[in-house]
């Protein structure tokens, strides 16, 4: 049934991304406004069919502030990417830049706000990540960001990359940190199982810390889930 469920749900949302990302295209010429609005009826689109169809749901436990604040998540798959867009509010995303460069939906995360990382250009994508985190404090919007730098499976905890000291450095914001455990769910693989997945928001972290202290604090509280599994059953 899992099966079944799962190939449904990629004959449904794959096809209707195009037709969104169709209707992004077509917002850009309107205003930025509507281009937001295009991109929250996607994720909340997919937020309806991950319920409805996979039978998986989202739980938060505790607040994410609004405002500009950095916001480090724990990414275990494609789930927690699309289900932040929603819960913090339309913010500004660092992501890899192969992404951005895809033909027409590249086009349309540039214009929504993202930060593009090209994650094998060492110090020049360091300066140009974080070149384009203090444009986006002029907007007003969180800025998230995975520290890890790609998916990692159940139990994994590695250490973080070495951009999100320099960008949390450069934007002097203060951090949300947010453990997921979407991996029990939704793996590497094709098939998704139906469930809960836990989003715990951490203890906001000031600004001006040392680096090493940062990254034991975010490494810690994104990990939370992992580090008492039980409390995730």
């Amino acid at each position: 049934m899992a099966m079944l469920r799962s190939l449904l749900y990629a004959a449904i949302f794959y096809p209707a991304t195009v037709a969104w990302t169709l209707a992004g295209m077509a917002s850009l010429l309107v205003g930025s406004r509507a281009t937001l609005g295009v991109i929250l009826g996607w994720v909340d689109f997919h937020d309806w069919l991950a319920s409805r169809l996979l039978g998986i749901t989202s739980r938060v436990e505790g607040d994410i502030p609004r405002g500009a604040v950095l916001i480090a998540v724990k990414h275990q798959s494609m789930y927690e990417t699309l289900e932040m867009v929603r819960l913090a509010r339309l913010p500004v995303i660092v992501m890899k830049k192969e992404l951005a460069d895809i033909p027409l939906f590249g086009t349309l995360t540039r214009r929504y706000g993202v930060i593009p990382v090209e994650r094998t250009a060492g110090a020049k994508a360091l300066r140009e990540m974080v070149a384009a985190g203090k444009e986006a404090l002029a907007t007003g919007r969180p800025v998230i960001i995975y520290p890890e730098g790609t998916r990692v499976r159940v139990g994994q905890t590695p250490p973080l990359r070495p951009g999100f000291a320099g960008l949390y450095r450069a934007l002097n914001l203060p951090v949300v940190p947010v453990a997921v455990d979407s991996g029990r769910l939704w793996g590497r693989g094709f098939v998704h199982r139906s469930g809960v997945v836990r989003f715990k928001v951490g203890e906001t972290i000031p600004p001006g810390l040392k680096r090493d202290e940062i990254e034991a604090r975010v490494h810690a509280a994104i990990n939370a889930l992992e580090l008492a599994p039980e409390a995730s059953a």
